[in-house]
């Protein structure tokens, strides 16, 4: 009998990549598949929150690192190359012997670009055919591009139609690209309001101390009931309620879904995996992108622009401007974000 293995390996970038990944684990599994979880560091550990009872296997960590000043995000990026290229020969290494080892039968990887094998179908998830680095984008989307087309399948996350991600998906030299719609691992629940606002963190560090260390001097203005989510995994979940703010070092998945769905109004990065899922719980939003990081900040305009949700840069953010979002639509789950059902199919065509 033939195995039903399929290596699911998303980049540790944040936790975006990976919790990304949820939905497609949970259709693998509906339809009869046996996931094998690789990654490194908090995307592997938030994954082996969800799924305890799946087996999971640690791989070369990129190690990519923020500067202090996410001005000279780019600079830092290009020095990490070197350090990326090893662990892309490593976990291609690595993935040959685990073809064999685990009899796997597909790959599905997000953005980790050595994770795919001649031998059996490859599926690359991503959303950035076009990766925007100011005057580098043309060389970094080739490169890119280049790793792409090395895979059987790229799926991007996104309604066709809709186009959430806009330039960043646009272009004809991607030969096996595939919309597979809006994907997130929340559903939409009618409930009461809980809170008036949400403020939802996540990405490396330094920068994600830096907000928070802001965003909480700036609520001591703030007249309403806040739940304020750090998006620091620990081994110990910690939940601290000063006045009327509550907060919790990160939450999963059932919880996650419970507070949002309870919140009036979404504070957050302009992460593509954070906007998909606003995108399928109906939420409105106000962005902070994380400064120097072309996506955020192109995703945070094209929402302006198409008063879906307003924004604004870190150091010249205001509380008071979250009144802003009332000029704004929000976003709409008019789109289906459910998994095509022949998505798999081609794991049996090698």
């Amino acid at each position: 009998m033939q195995s039903k293995n399929i290596l699911v390996a998303p980049l540790n970038w944040g936790i975006g990549h990976a919790t990304r990944c949820i939905p497609i684990i949970n259709q693998l599994l509906l339809k009869g598949y046996n996931p094998i979880i690789a990654s490194d560091g908090e995307a592997l550990y938030i994954l082996q929150k969800e799924f305890p009872s799946l087996k999971s296997i640690e791989f070369p960590s990129y190690d990519i690192k923020y500067p202090k000043n996410g001005k000279y995000l780019k600079i830092k990026l290009l020095l990490n190359i070197p350090k990326i290229s090893r662990a892309i020969k490593k976990e291609k290494r690595l993935v040959s012997v685990l073809v064999d080892s685990e009899e796997l039968i597909g790959i599905i990887s997000d953005n980790r670009l050595g994770v795919r094998n001649a031998k059996i179908p490859s599926v690359y998830m991503t959303h950035q055919l076009n990766v925007l680095t100011g005057i580098m984008s043309g060389l970094s989307s080739y490169i890119h591009r280049y790793f792409i087309n090395k895979f059987d399948k790229c799926w991007v996350p996104d309604d066709e139609f809709k186009n959430y991600s806009g330039v960043l998906s646009k272009t004809k030299k991607v030969k096996n690209q595939q919309f597979i719609g809006v994907l997130s691992r929340f559903e939409k629940v009618q409930t009461d309001m809980k809170y008036d606002l949400l403020v939802l963190l996540s990405g490396l560090e330094p920068l994600r101390s830096q907000l928070e260390n802001k965003l909480i001097l700036e609520l001591k203005k703030y007249k309403g009931k806040v739940l304020f989510v750090r998006g620091k995994i620990s081994r110990e979940q910690k939940i601290k309620v000063e006045g009327a703010i509550t907060f919790y070092n990160y939450m999963l998945t059932t919880e996650l879904q419970k507070a949002i769905n309870e919140s009036k109004l979404i504070l957050a990065r302009s992460g593509y995996s954070t906007i998909m899922d606003l995108v399928k719980l109906d939420k409105k939003a106000f962005f902070i992108p994380t400064t120097g990081q072309n996506e955020q900040e192109y995703l945070a305009k094209r929402l302006h622009e198409m008063k879906v949700a307003t924004f604004s840069s870190e150091d010249k953010f205001k509380i008071e401007m979250l009144s802003k979002t009332e000029n704004y639509t929000g976003f709409s789950s008019d789109s289906s974000s459910e998994l095509m059902s022949n998505l798999f199919d081609l794991f049996h065509c090698k």
